[in-house]
């Protein structure tokens, strides 16, 4: 996976000399856009819908206003996003599920996400943490952890932020390749399954590092692994999965924008380089400070990465075996 590097840098800085050219388009944008982020207020993805909402508006001279769409695994915005007027007036903010899980799950002959949408540039990437409550359990460690659900199958609630979610799939690869029964307790969303987490509902739950690292870092929840194959910077104390025994895990989530593949190609350039802009030092600081690790590819390398993570995907849908709610 293509990450912030110097290569990246110095391309992303290529396009930046083609604006002149792109502004001379004229008339776009000509009214406030929308980005829609297709989960509920509060979770990681409407978190990173705001900043890039903001960013946005800084480099295109208007006002980027998120609309919040949940429902059917992000399904519904999603496809909302897809067909609202191809005037690059409207955006998704896509993740993993969006363009990879949800087609298994939610099969639509009317939308295809990968032939429907198409990038406008990558924000971050990041793992799911697996978490307990201390107050209700407490293991010394994920090995700890696991050797408990062995021994004792089919009693472990395992909590997720839905069905068919990274988190949902961190789950069932976990249990697949450890060769665990959980009982998996599905909310429809981060706030909810981490409001159960920390009022003791749950045994364990997989979320977002940058939904559940200030609960880590508060006390309330207490991280056991993360689903990267490398340790994350903010949680540097944390081990891997694979780490923890269960070799070959690896699981990450990534945050982008995107619009109509129907977009004139002149918007689309316009789009993508005001979203490289964006992306400039005190947004990098800013993902940081969320605890994400920043996501940059650029512009001519953007659909072939998306078109081959998403088969990534589909293929982990598919072997998972999960079914829509």
């Amino acid at each position: 996976m293509t990450r912030l590097t110097r290569r990246g840098v110095l391309a992303a800085s290529a396009v930046m000399f083609a604006a002149p050219a792109l502004h001379a388009q004229g008339g776009f944008p000509n009214k406030p856009l929308r980005i829609i982020v297709p989960y509920p207020p509060g979770g990681v993805t409407d978190i990173m819908g705001r900043l890039a909402a903001e960013a946005m508006s800084r480099q295109l001279g208007q006002p980027v206003v998120v609309e919040n769409r949940p429902g059917a695994g992000g399904n519904i915005g999603a496809k909302a996003a897809a067909q609202a007027e191809p005037d690059g007036h409207t955006l998704l903010l896509g993740t993993m599920a969006t363009q990879g899980v949800n087609p298994v799950l939610y099969p639509d002959p009317a939308f295809d996400p990968r032939r429907d949408l198409v990038g406008v540039g990558m924000m971050a990437d990041m793992p799911n943490v697996m978490v307990c409550n201390p107050r209700r359990w407490n293991p010394a460690n994920a090995q700890e952890a696991i050797a408990r659900m062995k021994a004792e199958p089919g009693k472990i609630l395992f909590g997720s932020v839905g069905n068919g979610s990274s988190s949902h799939l961190s789950q069932v690869m976990l249990t697949r390749m450890a060769g665990l029964d959980v009982v998996h307790v599905p909310y429809r969303g981060s706030s909810p399954a981490v409001a159960a987490m920390i009022a003791g509902d749950l045994d364990l739950l997989f979320d977002a590092s940058a939904t559940s690292t200030p609960h880590i870092r508060g006390g309330s929840v207490k991280a056991l692994a993360v689903t990267m194959n490398r340790r994350l910077g903010a949680l540097a104390e944390v081990p891997t999965l694979a780490e923890s025994g269960v070799p070959g895990y690896h699981l990450s989530v990534w945050n982008g924008v995107l619009t109509q593949a129907r977009v004139p190609a002149p918007v689309l350039a316009r789009l993508q380089d005001a979203f490289t802009r964006a992306m400039d030092a005190p947004m990098i600081d800013r993902l940081k400070a969320n605890f994400t690790e920043p996501l940059i590819i650029p512009p001519a390398q953007l659909q072939p990465w998306l078109n081959e993570d998403a088969e990534r995907w589909v293929r982990i849908a598919r072997e998972s075996g999960i079914r829509p709610d």
